[in-house]
């Protein structure tokens, strides 16, 4: 599958995005997080497009995708099947290493580390952050594979997001 959209590029918290069109996003194969290889002029990547918490998805920019905000770029992205491991940060690392499941999270596939990943990260209080550490290390050691009641349609990260939804520029 192949979508294609012009978006305009935004400063949200300091980090550059773009929304993507309803008409783009409503493609999609899901209202939570998927995996792309996108294309901006000559310049392609491997991202995310997360969810927006409103049933849509947006892209936040890596410096090889140039453009300041204002600027209007063409998009092509296309899904891919394999996603790249996501890099977990050194909290929940040291808290996987700690419990001894660092072979138990190797051997959950790589769509169940980015719903772990994201489920933990979901909290801009340091303490409830904690303890979905911990919650996840219990869980994993009960053999859960993945996080429980989690809306995965929600915007998890917490540097441009309020309540689950995507902050306005």
């Amino acid at each position: 599958m192949n979508i294609q959209f012009e978006g305009q590029i935004q400063l949200v918290a300091g980090y550059r995005i773009v929304r993507l069109p309803n008409e783009a996003s409503i493609q999609l194969p899901s209202r939570g997080m998927v995996m792309a290889q996108v294309h901006a002029g000559s310049q392609s990547v491997i991202a995310p497009l997360e969810p927006d918490g409103k049933g849509g998805h947006w892209l936040q920019l890596t410096e090889e995708i140039e453009g300041k905000p204002g600027d209007t770029v063409s998009f092509a992205v296309t899904l891919i099947k394999d996603w790249p491991k996501p890099n977990l940060p050194q909290d929940m690392l040291e808290g996987i290493t700690a419990a001894g499941l660092l072979d138990v999270w190797d051997d959950l596939t790589v769509k169940a580390q980015w719903e772990w990943l994201r489920w933990m990260r979901a909290t801009n209080n340091p303490a409830t952050r904690k303890k979905r550490i911990l919650v996840a290390c219990s869980k994993l050691q009960a053999g859960e594979r993945r996080p429980c009641c989690f809306n995965s349609a929600s915007c998890t990260v917490m540097e441009v997001s309020k309540s689950g939804v995507l902050m306005d520029a």
